[in-house]
């Protein structure tokens, strides 16, 4: 009996236990069943509305007070409030139409301030607000402001159908040239290209320093978005361009209204196509590589012989680091000293560095001053200021090939009348010419003897 009951229980709890691994194999199977299926719709009714084809859900229901559209409690309890900085070259413009932006957006019960001191605007709600999401509008209103938008267009946001966008195209080039470049891609000639995009996309586009400003449409919004960031990123604006007037001529077709419109639109791809290397070029490339294997030299278009560079020899150590600047002062020393250590010493070396400058400019200045020593062999006439050199080597002069000195008359008087005799002319014509010569100068002397025997007499 004992025997027949413990088996009866093995088996009991074996069953029990199959039952139960049976049971959690169906429940996994449930729930991978119910993760496929899963309904996210489980509690959601259906609605009368939701096949209707009558209705737009793009169209957006305007706020209006006669139609009855109410705040619960009659107004908002809070206080909401924006604002925003605006550039100094705005300035101007902004003070002189700020009442008409004051009216308008007073007559959606938004109260607007002006700071000229910050260069800010701000808007906020007052007790007068009824509709709720005005003064989000509002605060579109003083951003586009700010990016130089004109204030008749930019007060049109607040109408319900229009919406706007300020991309921001700064940060997206880092290189100020190319970003300029793409900048003006986007322009387009005489603003063609801008012409082009907002007659397709339907919305108004402002291209101001680093910011691109939309308005229109949400579709039309984001249109605009993709162009500009793909001009941007180097895929020039036409491509879309091209895009965007096939979609435009498709959207006519209502046969094609539930059909892939990929198979119609144009897909540029970008390629990289390797230029053709001039054949110069690749002359030049092909020499330089002889003289790389030959290892002599060769002349180059200018006639100069190009000489190859000696290999360097490998060594496995690398080269020795620099000494750094803590290195240099560990090496003088100036590194274990204060603060005020290191300022003193510096003070005077620069001291003794000008003391030697000023030292030195001190002495050109003197040599300007220094008075000329004066020769020995020169004599000073105190009457005509004029030096009268008395050396020997000033009264005998070298005369021409014949020897003869310029101080010794009668050797002169000799060559004179030897080349008067070649010509034909008379002795006497030389002589008197010298004896002339000879008495003038006598003539001269008493003269001046005279005359400073008169000035004596008068002093």
């Amino acid at each position: 009996l004992l025997s027949s009951s413990t088996q009866m229980a093995s088996i009991g709890e074996n069953d029990l236990g199959d039952n139960a691994r049976n049971r959690a194999d169906d429940d996994d199977n449930d729930d991978k069943n119910n993760r496929k299926k899963k309904n996210h719709n489980k509690y959601r009714r259906a609605k009368p509305w939701d096949e209707d084809p009558n209705i737009d859900r793009w169209k957006t229901k305007p706020w209006d007070q006669k139609s009855g559209d109410t705040l619960p409690g009659g107004s908002l309890l809070e206080e909401s409030s924006f604002a925003t900085l605006f550039p100094k070259y705005r300035e101007k413009y902004l003070r002189e139409c700020w009442p008409i932006v004051t009216r308008a957006l007073d007559a959606h019960g938004i109260a607007c301030e002006l700071n000229l001191v910050e260069g800010s605007m701000t808007v906020r709600t007052t007790r007068r607000t009824s509709d709720p999401y005005i003064v989000l509008k509002a605060r579109d209103v003083i951003k586009l402001l700010a990016r130089s938008m004109p204030a008749p267009q930019a007060l049109k946001v607040l109408n319900d159908e229009v919406q706007c966008d300020v991309i921001k195209i700064g940060g997206i080039v880092r290189n100020k040239e190319r970003f300029v470049k793409r900048r003006q891609r986007l322009v387009g000639p005489d603003g063609a290209t801008l012409k082009a995009l907002e007659l397709l996309t339907g919305c108004y586009i402002l291209v101001q320093g680093n910011t691109v400003s939309a308005m229109g449409n949400y579709a039309g919004i984001k249109k605009v978005r993709k162009v500009v960031l793909d001009c941007m990123n180097n895929i020039h604006p036409v491509y879309n361009i091209k895009r965007l007037m096939i979609i435009r001529e498709l959207e006519k077709d209502p046969k094609l209204a539930n059909e892939d419109w990929n198979r119609f639109l144009p897909t540029f791809r970008k390629k990289n196509v390797q230029r053709r290397v001039p054949r110069q070029v690749q002359l030049e490339k092909e020499k330089a590589k002889k003289r790389e294997r030959e290892g002599t030299t060769d002349d180059n278009a200018d006639g100069n012989a190009i000489k190859k560079k000696k290999a360097k020899t490998y060594t496995p150590f690398p080269p020795a680091q620099t000494p750094s600047k803590i290195d240099l002062q560990l090496d003088s020393g100036e590194y274990f000293l204060t603060e005020r250590e290191r300022r003193t010493r510096k003070l005077n070396e620069k001291q003794a560095k000008s003391a030697i400058k000023s030292e030195e400019k001190r002495r050109a200045k003197e040599v300007a001053f220094q008075v000329p020593t004066p020769d020995k062999t020169s004599k000073i006439d105190k009457n005509n200021d004029e030096k009268v050199d008395t050396s020997k080597s000033a009264i005998k002069k070298n005369s021409h090939d014949d020897g003869v000195d310029l101080g010794d008359l009668n050797g002169l008087k000799k060559k004179i009348d030897t080349s008067m005799k070649k010509r034909g002319d008379f002795k006497s014509e030389a002589s008197n010419f010298i004896e002339g010569a000879k008495l003038s100068s006598s003539k001269d002397l008493k003269k001046k003897k005279k005359k400073k025997k008169d000035k004596k007499e008068k002093r």
